[in-house]
């Protein structure tokens, strides 16, 4: 960005910074433009938005408010429009689909949405509900029903616990929930376009969800990732690497190296291709950007490359959960 003073290149500034929203308080890395020759401050819209966002987060996260991806996931799975959701909890139907598009609710409103998460309250606020008739009552309450027993059935969710942590959206996620579908396609991505050896794997995860974090202040998978000798990993992965062998999502071949050393190396498996469905354009172009950079770059390069990273230096020495504020000091990319 071009000062408007001397209509040369300004620095891009980051620094902590106390921001208030709703009577509190948030430290956050504040984002700006700085004019060498006059002192002046600028930012930019997007700019604006990451500092805001930054904000937000940590306010969602203090009291335990859904993002807007949540709200519609909650609405979605029993297969209600805005307007009847709206109506079974007692909400304005614009009030509601503000939620749904970025406005934070109220903490007292937050709780409610998070209440019928549950399909047994869920069936409790439709039959509170006066203003719908028994028939639609009764669709609803079915359709809920149905969704416990399936949940009775399925024993996914207790896997992905154990493989990804019960853990909710905050700084040590990139504001996501954990998702062990999108992290499985970024695994069979990797695997499609460079092949890579699991140490580089790891790396590659790691660069892709703390860049799109410094782009958007979001991850990509929601997944938490820690500091060891190798540098950042996802946490428990190898646990979630077997995992997906066995159901056969991924190809793990095996290969002798000297000194008794063997190399786990990631293919992708015929028939199953990656699915871009599940990931949004900024995210899709964030994994190519990730799998160019780091294309030709040897498994040694890119573990020495991450040892530059304060997201490996600052957490190393007590194998510490990596915070994604540190995606912003990135480096590399």
């Amino acid at each position: 960005m071009k000062s408007p003073f001397t209509n040369k290149e300004m620095l891009l500034i980051r620094e902590k910074r106390s921001m208030e929203f709703r009577k509190e308080n948030f430290e956050i890395i504040f984002h700006y433009y700085k004019c060498k020759d006059s002192g002046e401050q600028f930012t930019t819209t997007s700019l604006d938005e990451i500092n805001l966002n930054q904000v937000y987060n940590q306010y969602r996260d203090k009291f335990n408010i859904p993002f807007p991806d949540e709200i519609i996931k909650i609405r979605q799975k029993y297969g209600l429009s805005a307007i009847k959701m709206s109506e079974i909890l007692g909400f304005g139907v614009n009030t509601y689909r503000q939620y749904e598009v970025g406005e934070i609710p109220s903490v007292a409103n937050a709780k409610l949405v998070q209440l019928v998460n549950d399909p047994k309250k869920f069936i409790d606020m439709v039959e509170l509900c006066g203003t719908l008739d028994e028939k639609i009552k009764k669709k609803y309450i079915q359709k809920a029903q149905l969704l416990i027993e399936e949940t009775e059935r399925n024993n996914f969710n207790l896997i992905k616990e154990y493989l990804l942590g019960s853990h909710l959206a905050d700084i040590y996620s990139g504001y996501r929930n954990p998702n062990l579908e999108k992290f499985t396609e970024m695994i069979i991505y990797f695997s499609e376009k460079l092949e890579p050896f699991k140490t580089k794997m790891n790396k590659l995860l790691f660069y892709a969800d703390f860049f799109m974090f410094k782009q958007s202040c979001f991850s990509i998978s929601g997944v938490r990732y820690k500091a060891i000798n190798m540098g950042p990993v996802p946490h428990n992965f190898q646990s979630i690497f077997e995992y997906l062998a066995n159901k056969n999502e991924i190809n793990i071949v095996y290969t002798q190296f000297p000194k008794g050393y063997i190399g786990e190396q990631f293919k992708a498996r015929k028939g199953r291709t990656f699915n871009e469905q599940l990931f949004l354009k900024s995210e899709l172009e964030t994994l190519e950007k990730v799998a160019k950079i780091f294309k030709s770059t040897t498994t040694n390069n890119i573990i020495e490359l991450s040892h530059l990273e304060n997201a490996w230096s600052k957490n190393e020495k007590d194998k510490n959960i990596i915070s994604y504020e540190y995606a912003f000091e990135l480096n590399t990319i």
